[in-house]
């Protein structure tokens, strides 16, 4: 499978080197951003279209497969926080979208259900929890046309690994002896209801990459579960998951200066990306 780490760490190189970052802050920067996904994803296809967002803005989206029918949503946000380079928060997710792209568009497989990759913005402050998101504006148009979504795959921060002893954090005591101590794996996590989707994509994802898989199907109200774009899948009554590091669990550069791309483990994230790749091919 066509999973390069080389142009994982390109796409990240590109997005964590534009200065001043890529925040509503400095809109020429998050506009440089959104080119360069929208670049990456005409390279592959004539089927990209773009969704109007607020303040000239758009959600960038790439379509594979059936022009019909129901759909898999695989979708990353490319915006930052504020003045951090974001390597991890969430330049790895997003490339990680543009080489799931490019490995579909290559290998070009038969697919059961049309697959579109959706870059999000505004997933950050101020507007975080608010209909401004690029993914609540996304989820509820699909709601609005009556699309058939199989599955949403929220990729939020998959490139921080550690192998250091009791680095895992967790947001309740009751997880710690359910868990690994050790930051070294990867999460799908899901809510209550939808603990069968959890499962498996969990188990496509670790039947197909060389890195710990675990889930989580729990209240929204637990803290993390429910801190990224798949929350607006979720309002809308979809099967929704979120493939994390654990963010804030771990990794101490979260939303700070310090997350900068040699703090990510390649090796592993690439190994995230394949297993997701499965997934989105065989849920």
């Amino acid at each position: 499978m066509p999973i390069q780490r080389d142009r994982l760490y390109a796409d990240v190189q590109y997005l964590t080197t534009l200065n001043p970052p890529r925040s509503i802050g400095y809109p020429d920067s998050l506009k440089k951003a959104a080119a360069y996904i929208e670049k990456q994803f005409c390279k592959l296809s004539g089927r990209v279209s773009k969704q109007d967002l607020h303040q000239g803005f758009q959600n960038y989206i790439l379509s594979y497969g059936p022009t019909e029918g129901a759909r898999v949503i695989v979708g990353a946000h490319y915006d930052v926080c504020g003045d951090t380079p974001g390597a991890d928060d969430n330049a790895s997710a997003v490339a990680g979208l543009l080489e799931l792209a490019r490995a579909l568009h290559e290998e070009k497989p038969e697919v059961k259900h049309r697959i579109d990759f959706v870059a999000f913005n505004f997933e950050e402050p101020p507007y975080f929890a608010t209909e401004k998101m690029g993914s609540a504006v996304h989820a509820k148009s699909l709601k609005k046309d009556n699309v058939d979504v199989r599955l949403m795959i929220c990729l939020e921060m998959i490139g921080y690994f550690t192998d250091k002893p009791n680095s895992q954090e967790f947001p309740h005591e009751s997880l710690r002896s359910l868990y690994p101590s050790t930051g070294n794996f990867i999460v799908v996590v899901g809510q209550k209801e939808q603990e069968k989707t959890v499962k498996r994509v969990q188990q496509l994802i670790q039947e197909h990459s060389r890195v710990d898989v675990q889930s989580i199907a729990a209240p929204p109200g637990l803290p993390g579960v429910s801190l990224s774009d798949h929350r607006n899948y979720w309002s809308q009554g979809y099967q929704a998951v979120m493939i994390n590091d654990t963010s804030f669990l771990r990794n101490p550069h979260y939303h700070q200066k310090s997350d900068t791309i040699d703090k990510l483990d390649f090796g592993r994230m690439t190994e995230v990306v394949r297993g997701v790749y499965a997934a989105m091919l065989n849920f």
